[in-house]
Parts: C-alpha cells; structure tokens; sequence
C-alpha cells in the first residue's frame, strides 16, 4: 500500500475525536487524515491551533436548497449561496432535498438536483427524497432504484397541500424503504388538526403573522409522531422524526424507544433558542417556521431529550426565503398567515448557536457538540468517511476559537437571504478556519472555496 505523503498538520490544538478531547496535532494528506498524535513530524504547510479546538466540520442533514416549494416558491438559497454560508458557519457537509412534486418522476426529480448541486456545492452533499407521489413507476421502480444508487433517505409529510402523504401511501413507502435499507424521516404534524385552526382562525379574521402559531397546535405535532413511530412499530421500519418542538413530542420518542421503535429524533437552534412571543415582534413574518417556536418549558424538556439521547441530532432546517415578493411576501405584505412562506435561514448559525450554548455556556461540553452536530448526523445517515476526526476519515475539520465573540446583525450572514433571525444575539465560540477535505476554504474571515468542490456523498447501508 503506497504511504500518503502529509500536506498539511494542524498543530496542538485541542482535538476532539470519539474517544475523547486531548491536545495532539493532526496530519492530513490526500484530503484524509493520516495520523492523529503528539508532536508530528513537520510538513509542507501547518496551522497553529494552540488554544483552540479542532472540531469535525459540521454535518447538517436537513437543509433545503435551490428548492422549489410546495407553493411554487423558490428559496433564495443556490447550492453555491448556501454551501458558502454553511462553510462560514463550520459546516463542511450538507443532506438537502430533491423535491418531488405530483406527476413528476423521481428519477428525473435527484438528477435534476444533482445537476445543480454538481455545479455550484462547494462542501460536500448528499439528498433526501422529498416523495409527493407514488403512482406510477415512482414507487414501484425509481424509489427503490435510487436507493440502490446510494440515494438513501425518504421524507414524508404528513401535512401540506401537494406534498402530503395519507396513511396508506406512508405505509407503502415504509415497506418498500424496509426491502431497500432506507431510513423514512418525517414531518409530522396532522393535517386535520391544522387544517381545523386556520380555518377558524381566519374566520375570525386573525390572519397576521403571529397567529400562524395558533395554527400548528403541539397536539398536531404529538398525534403525528405518534402515529409514525406506531407505524414503525407495526413494520420494522427506521423512522427519523424531524424537528421535534414539544415537551410530549420529545416524551413520545422516547417512550417508543423504550419500547424498542426504531425511531431517532432531531431539533433545531430555533426550537432551542427562540421561544413563540417572538412572533409578537413587528414584521414577525421572518420568524415564521412549520412547526413554530414554543414554550421555555419545550425548550428545557429538549435540552433533556438532547441529554439521555432521545433527540440524537440537531439541524439547521435551513428554509430561506427572501423578505420580498420571491418569498416571504409573495401574496403581499399583508397577506393571512397561511399565505406566507414558511422557514428561516439557518446553515450559517447552527454551529455558533449551539457552541455558545453547549461549550461556552457549559451545557453537556465540547464533545457532545460533536457528537450532535457531525458525528451523529452522519452515522445516521450512513455517510461514510464523514463528521469525526479519526484516521482515514476525510478531512472536514473546522477550527473553533473559543474566546472570540459575535453579535448578530441585521444582514450579516454569507447566504442570499437578506437576513439573519438571530439578530442581537451574542455568541462566544467562533469557527476561524475551516477545511474541506484537507482544502482550507475559511481562513479568518476570508473565503477561499469554489463552486464545485463540493461532491456527492452516496448513503451507506450501516446507518
């Protein structure tokens, strides 16, 4: 086997890997890591990272990305826009969502995706199957095909016009899923219960943005991930529940986890650092996400889920739409509620939002923010040679540095939305250099990546 020759060694840094965090250095070589360890020897190129923390890139598995919606809007966000923002933020690898819609074919639906990703990804990436329609040859012979072709991860919602699944349909995916070694993930939420409050809501003539949280009950979200870990239970099947928002959503996973479900569960910054008064604030339309923010209670029954494991991930939900008419405000500045596009740009602040809380703060440490935002994450999703730092494992490494400090301003993010949600908060615990697969594409504020660097990473069996 012919020796890699080093490139490059981050040295003495504090390094955080599976096994623990210790001050060693790390040599890199043909965009792997090669040895992991005390005093390497020198090499052509080398970063000093004394008194910082060498961290796997982040890993964020739920991103949506040059996207068309359900509504016929697309997000701000090309793969390159994105990919850069994410890059900023420490992230290195991207799972984001080839969108069907009804009489597409889904073989047509990921190429297409591909053919944008391949051009302007600058971070590695992977896809979801985003499935609204099973007819045809769908189910029968391009879901399972590109499955096969490393394609695998399904998402289902359970609500929304044009994209929502009944019951009969979500069992037919999990048994195909299950013949196939797929992992289905889940918007949950129930239609009905939705449906039945904004009805009544815009009756009422409650229509600004404010009452949108009105319109998502917890118990929507409660009865659906129910309902989806009992269907799991019934085949067999893995599920991944995403973005958990409630105290009892979170209760439910992990009661079915007890029971031996095959079920994991992610949540998101916003659900862990905004709470629902926020859409009191004036033009609250940039808040507005599926599900909305909750109670401290919620958040503090998270941060237990996060604890004992019951939610293993945490994501950006990355759903950028712009504060104009190609987004938010489509159907005006005034329109109801239920006519404004749902999300909020979020692959930039992840990491930074979760370092201040969980490092800086000293909530559950360095290492289990690894583990959250790269480790995890990519186990499970199968993507190999991705989110640790260990020896022939690609070298997605971000360095933190742990003293400097950031407060958030109105339009400082590096994506294509206009805004940033967190605006006004502080966070202690920055990333300063970021590399990609032993290329350096942050170094101290300055971007160095390029459109296409990014690659497809194929989903393994082993989740």
């Amino acid at each position: 086997m012919t020796q890699v020759e080093t490139d490059l060694v981050i040295r003495g840094g504090t390094v955080v890997t599976p096994e623990g965090a210790r001050e060693v250095d790390v040599a890199i070589g043909g965009g792997k890591i090669i040895a992991i360890g005390a005093g390497l020897p020198a090499a052509p190129n080398e970063i000093n990272a004394h008194g910082q923390y060498v961290l796997p890139g982040g890993v964020d598995t739920h991103c949506h990305i040059e996207q068309i919606s359900g509504a016929g809007l697309m997000n701000a966000d090309t793969f390159e826009s994105a990919t850069r923002s994410a890059a900023y933020g420490g992230t290195t690898t991207v799972v984001s969502f080839a969108a069907q819609h009804p009489g597409k074919r889904m073989r047509d639906v990921v190429a297409d995706y591909a053919v944008l990703a391949e051009k302007g990804a600058m971070i590695d990436y992977a896809f979801h199957m985003i499935v609204a329609d099973i007819s045809g040859d769908n189910l029968a012979h391009d879901i399972p095909d590109l499955i096969d072709q490393g394609h695998r991860s399904i998402k289902i919602f359970t609500t929304y016009d044009k994209v929502r699944q009944d019951d009969h349909a979500i069992l037919d995916v999990l048994a195909t899923a299950k013949t196939r070694g797929a992992l289905v993930c889940f918007h949950a939420e129930n239609d009905g219960l939705i449906r039945h409050m904004t009805a009544r809501l815009l009756n009422a003539g409650k229509t600004a943005p404010k009452y949108h949280a009105l319109s998502h009950p917890r118990e929507a979200e409660i009865e659906a991930i129910d309902r989806m870990c009992r269907f799991a239970e019934f085949t067999g099947q893995p599920i991944m529940i995403f973005h958990v928002s409630t105290r009892e959503g979170a209760e439910v996973v992990r009661q079915a986890r007890a029971r031996g479900v095959p079920v994991q569960a992610e949540t998101c910054p916003h659900y862990l650092r905004m709470t629902v008064d926020i859409l009191e604030q004036d033009d609250a339309a940039r808040f507005m996400c599926s599900p909305p923010q909750r109670s401290t209670d919620d958040q503090e029954a998270l941060w237990e889920a996060i604890s004992d494991g019951t939610i293993e991930l945490v994501t950006s939900d990355h759903a950028p739409y712009r504060l104009d008419e190609t987004g938010k405000y489509a159907h005006g500045k005034d329109a109801p509620f239920n006519k404004i596009a749902n999300g909020m740009p979020g692959l930039e602040t992840r990491l930074e939002l979760m370092f201040d809380a969980m490092v800086s703060e000293g909530r559950q440490g360095v290492e289990k923010f690894a583990n959250l935002t790269a480790t995890a994450p990519a186990r499970a999703f199968g993507l190999t040679g991705k989110g640790q730092i260990a020896v022939g494992f690609d070298a997605d490494i971000a360095i933190w540095d742990p003293e400097l400090s950031r407060t958030y301003g109105d339009n400082d993010l590096h994506d294509n939305v206009g805004y940033n949600p967190f605006c006004g908060t502080t966070v202690k615990g920055l990333p300063v250099t970021v590399l990609s697969r032993g290329q350096v594409l942050v170094d101290d504020g300055r971007f160095l990546g390029q459109a296409g660097h990014g690659k497809h990473i194929s989903m393994s069996v082993e989740r």
